[in-house]
C-alpha cells in the first residue's frame, strides 16, 4: 500500500515533543493479538474466543455450521466493548446476535442486547487495504461498559435464496467473539518517554494547525479558518493506487480539482470555508499508534461527507467517549484487520469532535467507512445508535460545524451535490457515476439502516446550517 510516512521532518523534534505517558495495564490485560509488546505500548487488550454450537446441534450435512452458536455464561478478563468477527470479509452474517454481560463488581446480569450484524462501514474490497489479506467479516461493535462475564448467542435466519457467499440458513465460518478493553485514559508524567515514530508521524500530520504532541486542535473563527486551505495537502502526499488508476473516471481531467490536492492555487474560494471547530486529536483520545499500519493513504479530494452512527449503543457518558473510540479503533484494527480506524472523524453526544483515521484533519485522508464510496469523501460517525433514539442537538450542530469547515477546504457546498464513482457495493455497481448530496447518510451510498432513521432525518438541518456557516 502506498502511503507517505512523516519521519524525516519530525525526527529532530523528538526530544522536544511531550506526549502523555500511557498508563500501563496489568499483565492480565495483555492481548493474545499483541505478542511481545510492552505494557506501555498496549493501553488495552483484546480477548478473542471461538463460538461453539449450542443445544447440541453441531452441523448439517453441508460444510457450514447452521445451528445456533454462542458461548454459555463465562467469566473473562475485564472488557467494555464487544463484537463478533468471522473468516471471510465478503460473507454476511444473516441472523441475529445477542449478548448479555455482567458489570464488574456486580453479581447481577444485564439484559440481553442486540448486536448489529450488518457492519457496512469498511474498506473497499479491491482497494489496497482490502487486498492486504487481513480483513475479516465483522458485526458492529457494541459498548457495554466495564464487564467481566458474558453470554452470547447467534442464530441464523431461516433458509432463503441468497446470492451472497454464505449458504442459505448458514452462519459464516470461523465465528469469534471479540472482547475489547480500551484501557484507561492517559495520564501525564513529569518525565514522558520518547515517542514512537508512528506517534510523531500522526502528530506531525496536523502541524501547523496544532503543535507537535497537542491533544487538541483549537477552534478558529471564519476569517482565520480560510487560511487552513493551505494545509490540505503538499506535493509529497501520495494517493492510493486505485485512486490514481481511476482518476480519469472522476471528472475534471486528472480527476482532482487540483494536482496539489487542495492548495490555495487550486481555485477553491476561501470565502466559503466555515469556522474550524475544536478537534480532539488522536493523542487527546489516547490512540495506541503501534496498532495501526505505518504511513498514510490519501484520496484526491473531499467532495462529500457520509454520516454514520457507530451502532455501538447509547450507554456511554461523554466522559467515556475517548474510551469508546479507543475500543472501536482496536476493534477495527486488531479484530477486523483494517489498517487504521475507519472513520475520518467521530462526534459524541455532547458535540465534541474527534480526529479519526490518522494523516491530518485538514488533509484528504482515505477512510474505510462507506463501502464503494471511500474515495473523494470523508466519513463522520456519531457515537451511538439512532434508529429509535434521537441524536442530541449538540451532535447535529457538530456535524454542521465540521462539514462547513472540511468541505469548504475543498470547495464543496454542504447544501449541494457531489458526483462520485462507485467502487462497488450492494446499491451501485462498480464504475457507476452517482450524484449524491454533499452531506449524505451512509444509506445513500449503500443499502443499510445506517445512520439510523432519527439521525438521518436531521441531515437536512445539518446541510442548511453548514451552508450558512460557510457564508452561502
Amino acid at each position: 500500500m502506498r502511503g507517505f510516512l512523516v519521519s524525516t521532518t519530525v525526527t529532530a523534534c523528538a526530544a522536544a515533543l511531550t506526549l502523555p505517558l500511557l498508563a500501563a495495564p496489568s499483565s492480565a490485560q495483555q492481548s493474545t493479538h499483541d505478542p511481545g509488546l510492552t505494557p506501555r505500548s498496549v493501553p488495552g487488550s483484546t480477548q478473542s474466543l471461538p463460538l461453539v454450537p449450542l443445544h447440541g446441534k453441531s452441523r448439517t450435512a453441508g460444510p457450514e455450521p447452521t445451528s445456533e452458536q454462542g458461548l454459555p455464561q463465562l467469566e473473562v478478563k475485564p472488557f467494555s466493548l464487544v463484537g463478533i468477527v468471522w473468516d471471510d470479509a465478503g460473507a454476511e452474517l444473516r441472523g441475529h446476535a445477542q449478548v448479555r454481560t455482567r458489570p464488574v463488581g456486580s453479581r447481577d446480569w444485564a439484559g440481553w442486547q442486540e448486536i448489529s450484524t450488518h457492519d457496512d462501514d469498511r474498506p473497499d474490497t479491491d482497494s489496497a487495504e482490502g487486498r492486504a489479506g487481513r480483513l475479516r467479516g465483522s458485526t458492529a461493535p457494541l459498548w457495554v461498559g466495564a464487564s467481566d462475564a458474558i453470554q452470547v448467542r447467534v442464530r441464523p435466519e431461516a433458509a432463503t435464496t441468497t446470492t451472497g457467499r454464505t449458504p442459505p440458513g448458514a452462519l459464516p465460518s470461523g465465528l469469534r467473539l471479540e472482547l475489547v478493553d480500551p484501557g484507561v485514559d492517559r495520564t501525564r508524567s513529569a518525565a514522558p518517554p520518547v515517542p514512537s515514530e508512528n506517534e510523531l508521524a500522526a502528530s506531525a500530520a496536523n502541524v501547523p494547525l496544532a503543535p507537535l504532541g497537542a491533544t487538541e486542535i483549537p477552534a478558529l473563527g471564519k476569517p482565520e479558518s480560510e487560511g487552513d486551505i493551505e494545509y490540505t495537502g503538499t506535493g509529497e502526499l501520495q494517493v492510493d493506487d486505485e485512486e490514481a488508476d481511476s482518476a480519469g473516471d472522476q471528472g475534471g481531467g486528472d480527476g482532482y480539482e487540483s494536482d496539489d490536492y487542495g492548495r490555495q492555487d487550486s481555485g477553491v474560494d476561501g470565502r466559503y470555508v466555515g469556522p474550524r471547530p475544536r478537534i480532539v486529536t488522536r493523542a487527546g483520545w489516547g490512540a495506541d499508534e503501534s496498532l495501526r499500519e505505518s504511513g498514510f493513504v490519501y484520496t484526491g479530494a473531499v467532495r462529500a461527507a457520509f454520516i454514520h452512527h457507530t451502532a455501538s449503543g447509547n450507554r456511554y457518558s461523554c466522559s467515556q467517549s475517548a474510551s469508546v473510540i479507543r475500543g472501536i479503533y482496536r476493534y477495527h484494527v486488531v479484530s477486523s484487520g483494517w489498517r487504521d480506524l475507519g472513520y475520518n472523524f467521530l462526534i459524541d453526544k455532547c458535540g465534541t469532535v474527534y480526529e479519526g483515521r490518522s494523516g491530518g484533519v485538514a488533509r484528504p485522508v482515505k477512510g474505510a467507512h462507506t463501502l464503494g464510496f471511500n474515495s473523494n469523501s470523508m466519513g463522520i460517525a456519531v457515537l451511538g445508535t439512532y434508529g429509535t433514539t434521537s441524536p442530541s442537538s449538540a451532535a447535529v450542530d457538530a456535524v454542521a460545524d465540521l462539514t462547513a469547515w472540511k468541505l469548504g477546504l475543498f470547495g464543496a457546498n454542504p447544501a449541494g451535490t457531489a458526483s462520485l464513482v462507485s467502487g462497488g457495493g450492494n446499491r451501485f455497481k462498480k464504475g457507476t457515476r452517482v450524484k449524491l448530496k454533499a452531506i449524505s447518510g451512509h444509506r445513500d451510498g449503500f443499502a443499510t439502516e445506517c445512520p439510523g432513521d432519527r439521525l438521518y432525518s436531521r441531515l437536512g438541518t445539518a446541510r442548511t446550517v453548514a451552508a450558512r456557516l460557510q457564508g452561502r
